[in-house]
């Protein structure tokens, strides 16, 4: 195995590569310079003198790809490099924004989880009956309606009707176990329905594939207890696909946090990301995309490392 986990540790290199390479030129691609955008918003004249200036302070006077191969010698070292708006340290901005994602994912994930899980396998036990369809009309709702729709009206409806709004300001778990709970539960809640939701129909088919097998007939023809028979020989089997769509959701997971974030005003690496696409702020994108890239990569890379643990026939070489 430890040969695997190497092997593949080392195949994250070109394809972190290759994704920065990508979104360093699309991100110049998109129209409006941050030249133009800093100078509206100073107000200086648009000469080309100090146009001049300004790029040959921020770097940016020089060929993409001659910036992409200083960005890329900085890397080497350990540097993200500054952003162009404030100068800060990347890497110290995305370390501040990194716990509120963080905590937001993981809110998301165990409830999606809790409840695609449960909801799952009783729907394929009792496959047909009232609960399952329930289930099931559930699962549909949640794949149909948008997660940020269900997430502005949480927002709206309750603050016009009852005068109440989820708390727009971080309170951060060291200061307050309890209310950042409570802050983060509802969009986590928002995220998460929308994950079980597909884990939910997916943990259903493979029970049923499962339930259908002749080994798990055989433990129900030797009158094994229906407890045993479901934790011990067909939910082990079936969780395999369904751990790799959990893998699969850790982009959207991602993905979903930027618009979560702005609703609910999040402090998170969503709501850095966005920002600082539209203020083009090419050092935060870039490395943003780098640190997302090494976190949805490494993910994956337990997820296969799992398959290990569900099924002793898996061998790494």
């Amino acid at each position: 195995m430890r040969t695997y986990i190497i092997r593949r540790l080392l195949a994250l290199i070109p394809t972190l590569i290759l994704a920065t390479l990508i979104i360093f030129f699309l991100i110049r691609m998109i129209p409006g310079h941050v030249i133009d955008l800093m100078m509206s918003q100073q107000d200086v004249s648009a000469d080309k003198v100090t146009r001049q200036k300004i790029e040959k302070e921020l770097g940016l006077d020089v060929p993409v790809h001659v910036q992409y191969v200083r960005w890329m010698g900085r890397i080497v070292h350990g540097d993200l490099g500054h952003s162009l708006w404030r100068q800060t340290d990347v890497w110290k901005d995305i370390k501040e924004r990194i716990p509120v994602t963080f905590e937001l994912s993981v809110f998301s994930l165990a409830i999606s989880l809790i409840f695609a899980i449960p909801i799952g396998v009783y729907s394929a036990v009792r496959q047909d009956t009232m609960l399952d369809y329930l289930g099931r009309t559930v699962s549909i709702l949640g794949v149909a309606v948008p997660y940020f729709w269900v997430a502005t009206m949480i927002m709206v409806y309750p603050a016009l009707w009852w005068g109440w709004s989820p708390p727009v300001e971080l309170i951060r778990f060291s200061d307050n176990p309890i209310g950042n709970i409570k802050m983060f539960l509802i969009p986590s809640a928002v995220l998460g329905l929308l994950l079980s939701a597909v884990t939910m129909r997916m943990m259903r088919a493979m029970m049923l594939e499962v339930l259908r097998n002749d080994y798990v007939r055989t433990a129900w023809a030797k009158g094994a207890p229906e407890k045993i028979v479901i934790t011990r020989h067909a939910l082990k089997n079936a969780l395999i696909p369904v751990v790799t769509l959990i893998g699969i959701q850790v982009p959207i997971l991602v993905g979903g946090s930027v618009v979560i974030e702005q609703i609910f005003a999040l402090p998170g690496i969503g709501l850095l990301l966005l920002d600082a696409v539209n203020q083009r702020d090419y050092p935060i994108i870039t490395g943003l995309v780098l640190v997302i890239g090494i976190f949805v990569l490494l993910i994956n890379l337990l997820v296969d490392l799992s398959y290990g643990l569900l099924d002793p026939k898996v061998r790494y070489q």
